[in-house]
């Protein structure tokens, strides 16, 4: 759907442009078409040209081999060997899967115990009825009985042994969904806030364009149909928009491979993930800034006429511990482009990236430290460039608001949506069987959201306490009936699938949930005060940790770098705090940070997050250092003074972001010792 007045269908472009760029392809083996190794630039080269080979990293020369992300994949798919070789390693994941090994399942003498996962591809998070059962169906004959919620709104199936993957990939595609460009180094799953709203053209702008990003961007050789459907193409109801079609094939700014099976992407894709997220002014559900590249749609206030879009880039979460040339980002304004004009500036940006990301060390490979690297400025007119024309002025935005789409809500045509929190998106156990019974039942189609619940929608009010009372009898509680601790918490899978993992995330999250409240009500907070809380197995950042208030990233087994001061509205980073903290020194690491806030904070609508940032981490660490715990200070004699003397002890405090007490003692203990 679009705006009134919505995007024309024609593909043309301003005659003005800098500089056109076409490359050549060359003949492969197989016959195929196989772009030149290194694209022509358009932009000014900032070194004399060389005959020596640029350097590059071990995955982009199998990248190159593969034709196409064909080989080796198709021979070791029907190898006896129950892994594939550390190239199809590379490679699968362009199809949506990850080799794991199950660190608890392995048996001495036998090796690893690998099995694989399967990431699909949902933009927006929209699961169709007929996806979600098959999903469902698929979870328990393949996988481990489980599915699991992402933070990029999209599945994720685990336990599949190799020789079902065909099996079960040729299902998903059949059911109307796909594992194409879910992993691997291409654009990723795009994100769009979960609105189940039918009466806000902006949100149904912002879902369909992520469709036509998706579209626009997903790779093109047919490797992915070659492989897992014997080159057959299954055709849904969704048929591609002509406007994207025509605008991924123009090339009259050198965005393009001209004749290759990959347009755009060529023979190397992408140096490392891309990711996009598209939204409406003012409505962050979906961490839009965590991104590479932030879309918002802008509409007329008064007509709903839709605009243009405003342009962000530069988000990134992944970091390395101790590698302080990585670090996360949020994305920065970069322009604003009229509506007809959004897939070409997509696909300028992609193409920068494309030539000038590093691809010599993928540490260093996203669009992020690129950005980093150039500045704001340049990046903008490389990107002109390849767009063939200015970028207008970025347009004013309301502030950003965190909403969650849990609970019940209306849709605006007289149905119901209702948003159901999910323990870090894992759907397990009676809970999932029911919840399934329910969707089957009632022919409810649901949408996958950025914080790894699920909302179900076009819900008839009849059915509505029915519903809830089937949930809420298998642990699905309202939101109000959920503490805020958990609702506003994520974790990633972590141990024992996750390779990179190095201690729990998604298992050990909800006992530290506890143990928070726990604290936070010794410390004399209110049961309702929550916070966001995220946690990750690795310094990668799945969960997005570094925007949290307060993040637990892992560090080493049962220890976790803590990251404190991101935003409610996540808008703001978090910064580390502390290393290596071991999990069971949390009472004694966080109970003074607790007690500060609760006695410092400058009013009870001030949020945890934002107290860190204000008061800073040096004052914090000092206060962590001196505290003593409430039920000592109790416990201690008490002694009336002055009026005057206390309020001169108040303003001291204040001053030195000290308690009355430590101000006092160390006032008397300076006097007894003269």
């Amino acid at each position: 759907m679009r705006c009134k007045g919505g995007s024309a269908s024609s593909s043309s472009r301003p005659a003005t442009a800098w500089r056109t760029c076409v490359t050549g392809a060359a003949v492969g083996r197989r016959g195929k078409r196989r772009d030149v190794a290194k694209p022509m630039r358009v932009a000014m080269p900032s070194r004399p040209p060389t005959a020596a080979p640029p350097n590059r990293s071990k995955v982009e020369i199998i990248k190159q081999n593969s034709d196409y992300l064909r080989h080796p994949l198709l021979e070791d798919l029907v190898s006896e060997a129950k892994n594939v070789t550390e190239d199809s390693v590379q490679l699968i994941k362009f199809h949506g899967s990850y080799m794991q090994d199950n660190r608890e399942k392995r048996v001495k003498g036998q090796g690893k115990s690998y099995q694989f996962m399967l990431r699909t591809r949902q933009p927006g998070g929209l699961v169709p009825n007929t996806l979600f059962l098959a999903m469902d169906d698929l979870a328990e004959d393949y996988g481990n009985g489980t599915l699991r919620l992402t933070t990029r709104m999209t599945y994720q199936l685990h336990g599949i042994i190799k020789k079902d993957l065909k099996t079960v990939i040729s299902t998903i595609v059949k059911s109307m969904g796909s594992t194409l460009g879910a992993c691997g180094d291409v654009n990723r799953n795009v994100l769009a806030p979960p609105h189940p709203y039918t009466n806000r053209p902006d949100y149904q702008i912002a879902q369909k364009l992520a469709f036509d990003i998706a579209d626009l961007l997903a790779p093109q050789s047919g490797a992915y149909y070659d492989v897992w459907l014997d080159g057959e193409k299954f055709f849904s109801a969704e048929v591609e928009d002509p406007k994207v079609t025509a605008d991924r094939n123009f090339n009259d700014f050198g965005t393009n491979f001209e004749g290759s099976p990959e347009p755009i992407y060529g023979a190397q894709f992408l140096p490392r993930k891309f990711k996009i997220a598209v939204t409406v002014p003012g409505d962050n559900s979906i961490d839009v800034l965590t991104n590479d590249v932030a879309v918002v749609v802008m509409c007329d206030p008064v007509t709903g006429e839709l605009q243009g879009y405003n342009i962000l880039t530069g988000g990134g979460m992944g970091r390395t511990h101790r590698n302080q040339s990585t670090f996360p980002m949020i994305a920065e304004p970069l322009g604003f482009v009229g509506k007809d004009d959004i897939f070409h500036v997509l696909k300028a940006i992609v193409a920068t990236q494309r030539d000038y990301g590093r691809r010599d060390d993928r540490k260093q490979s996203r669009l992020k430290y690129l950005i980093h690297s150039w500045g704001m400025d340049k990046f903008r007119k490389v990107v002109e460039q390849y767009f063939g024309k200015p970028l207008e002025d970025f347009r004013p935005l309301p502030k950003w608001e965190h909403k969650n789409y849990l609970g019940w809500g209306d849709q605006g045509d007289g149905k119901l949506f209702y948003g159901i929190y999910v323990q870090n998106g894992r759907l397990k156990g009676e809970g999932k069987k029911e919840l399934r019974r329910v969707i089957e039942e009632y022919n409810l189609n649901v949408v996958i959201s950025a914080e790894q619940n699920l909302i179900l929608c076009g819900i008839e009010p009849a059915w509505r306490d029915a519903i809830q009372g089937r949930l809420e009898a298998v642990g699905y509680l309202h939101v109000d009936n959920t503490d805020g601790l958990d609702a506003r918490s994520m974790a990633c899978p972590a141990l024992p699938l996750c390779g990179l993992a190095v201690t729990e995330a998604e298992r050990g999250l909800p006992d530290v949930n506890k143990r928070l409240r726990a604290l936070l009500t010794k410390v004399g907070l209110d049961k309702d005060e929550s916070f966001v809380v995220r946690m990750t197995g690795c310094p990668n950042g799945c969960a997005r940790p570094y925007m949290a208030e307060l993040g637990f990233v892992g560090d080493g087994p049962n220890a976790y770098q803590i990251w404190l001061g991101g935003s409610p509205n996540h808008t703001r980073l978090a910064q580390p705090f502390m290393d290596r903290v071991k999990i069971d020194k949390l009472e004694e690491t966080l109970e003074p940070i607790f007690y500060f806030f609760k006695t410092r904070r400058t009013s009870d609508q001030e949020s945890f997050g934002d107290f860190c940032a204000r008061v800073g981490f040096d004052v914090l660490r000092i206060y962590q250092k001196a505290y003593v715990p409430p039920p000592s200070l109790t416990a201690l004699p008490r002694v009336g003074i002055e009026t005057e003397a206390f309020e001169k002890l108040k303003l001291v405090a204040e001053k030195e972001n000290k308690t009355l007490s430590q101000v006092a003692t160390e006032a008397i203990t300076a006097y007894a010792n003269k």
